[in-house]
């Protein structure tokens, strides 16, 4: 088994900074601490159980600092040799963790045996083996342990099970990231290996390569299959969409070549895919026809996802749109698809959904906002009463009384809705609409005598003595025709009784 003499310095022996990290795992304090020469005897004599017990012992230690020069060569020998499945996946911790550099740098000749098994388990029946092994292999940072393995790390290419490809192209690109010399053809074989492989999670991680190594190699394979992108699987569609935006980024020429794509991809069964093909769409276009396909799309998974979390971050995409204002035009025509997103129970849903709408509403689509607003004002009455639906009630009324103040032409349909909310148990719902009532006598004095005759239908109904101060107030404020007098006379008397 060759290795090769003449590799530089910086390869043979690397950094402290650039040594891998572990984590410390303390052994409790009344724990017996093993020693070396116990260790080695039961890894040596044990029966299989005992040496698993020893070996995991072992990382303990190795992990937490502990030095066993000698114990590396008992389990070359007695334990490296074992089929036992646990034991071998032990081994590739310990393998992972133990130094196999000499304090010069040099790799212990030691190592040149544990190679070989790498080798074996490399060209081992068990695909979970062998894919256990090529993820173990993206690990090394000695290139003199890789070279021998290439023949059978390339083999693993042709494995029948997806596992062991998949994982295969993992440590091809990442050997190739590292040690470009130790496979130098490695972009020209995945390329070769994607055109003809099947299963979606080894096209991923092929592509995912060609993106990083040759992206001119991936484009070209893009370019290849674009027609048929909407029936490859969500994990390998994620990764087109974001080749695309990287050579769109840095190439806007190649918009036109590659925007069609994106469309496709917004009607994919995947919602992940579908929120970063609307992000990429709205970075790549700013044409109406664009922008309106994404915020509809950003619409579309905000109802049907159920949750929260996602919902908001979607809903802060759809704010940022707002935000620009070449786009909120074309939002303005979306007012009533984002009024679905009320349909959710969650609170802040429903505050950032009203908000969004109450900026983007026109005198086009006010009258349209307002029907839906009076039909969640009703739901709201007929669902069982908790501490949100009081809350929710709150926010409806406050947007009510910001669109009676934004479009004066609505506030006669507007207020008689308004007003019920004086009746209602949430005392600062009922204040909010009062303070909307003291406004509204200010601005629209041609609504006066609607207001006032709403508000005495529903005074004797109102339960909350500081609205009924409230409410006496306005009623003595604004009744001055001596007909409006004694209708509030006649309703005080039959509120008090004689």
């Amino acid at each position: 088994m060759s290795f090769s003499g003449n590799l530089p310095p910086n390869l043979r022996k690397m950094s402290a900074a650039e040594q891998i990290c572990y984590t410390l795992i303390s052994a409790p304090s009344d724990a017996e601490q093993p020693n070396e020469m116990q260790l080695k005897m039961d890894l040596e004599k044990g029966d299989t159980k005992t040496k698993i017990e020893a070996l995991k012992k072992t990382i303990h230690l190795i992990l937490n600092g502990e030095k066993f020069p000698t114990i590396l060569m008992t389990i070359i020998r007695f334990v490296l040799p074992l089929q036992d499945h646990t034991i071998k996946k032990l081994l590739l911790i310990f393998w992972e963790i133990v130094p196999k550099t000499t304090p010069d740098g040099k790799l212990m000749q030691e190592m040149i045996l544990v190679c070989d098994a790498y080798r074996k388990d490399l060209q081992h029946p068990n695909e979970f083996l062998r894919g256990s092994t090529l993820r173990f292999l993206c690990k090394l940072k000695e290139p003199e342990l890789l070279e021998p393995l290439m023949p059978a790390i390339r083999a693993c290419l042709e494995h029948r099970h997806s596992y062991v490809r998949r994982n295969a192209v993992l440590a091809i690109f990442t050997i190739y990231k590292n040690f470009e010399f130790l496979i130098p053809d490695a972009p020209e074989l995945v390329a070769n290996f994607l055109e003809t492989e099947q299963d979606m999670s080894c096209k991923r991680n092929a592509f995912m390569m060609l993106i990083h190594v040759d992206q001119e190699r991936a484009l070209n394979y893009l370019s290849s299959c674009i027609d048929q992108v909407h029936t490859f699987g969500d994990i390998l569609q994620l990764v087109i969409v974001e080749l695309i935006y990287k050579v769109c980024h840095a190439n806007p020429s190649e918009r036109s070549r590659f925007i069609r794509c994106i469309y496709n991809l917004l009607n994919s069964s995947s919602p992940s895919v579908r929120y970063e093909a609307a992000g990429t769409l709205v970075t790549l276009s700013s044409a109406p026809t664009a922008i309106k396909a994404a915020a509809s799309c950003y619409i579309e998974l905000i109802v049907k996802e159920s949750d929260n979390n996602v919902k908001l971050i979607v809903l802060d995409r759809l704010i940022a749109l707002k935000d620009t204002p070449a786009h909120e035009r074309v939002l303005q025509d979306l007012v009533m698809d984002i009024l679905r997103v009320l349909a959710s129970s969650d609170l802040e849903v429903r505050r950032k959904t009203l908000n969004l709408a109450l900026d983007l509403v026109s005198s086009r689509n006010v009258e349209e906002m307002v029907l839906v607003l009076k039909k969640e004002v009703t739901k709201t009455h007929n669902t069982v009463e908790h501490e949100d639906t009081g809350k929710y009630r709150q926010l409806l009324v406050r947007t009510l009384h910001s669109c009676c103040v934004k479009f004066p032409d609505v506030a006669h349909t507007i207020i008689p809705v308004l007003l019920e909310f004086l009746s209602d148990n949430n005392e600062q719902a009922a204040a909010d609409v009062l303070a909307f009532v003291r406004e509204a006598m200010q601005r629209f004095e041609q609504l006066r005598s609607l207001i006032l005759t709403k508000l005495l239908e529903v005074f004797s109904t109102i339960k909350a003595s500081k609205i009924h101060r409230s409410a006496l107030w306005i009623l003595g404020e604004y009744c001055e025709t001596v007909e409006d007098i004694h209708s509030v006379m006649t309703e005080f008397r039959q509120c008090l009784g004689d």
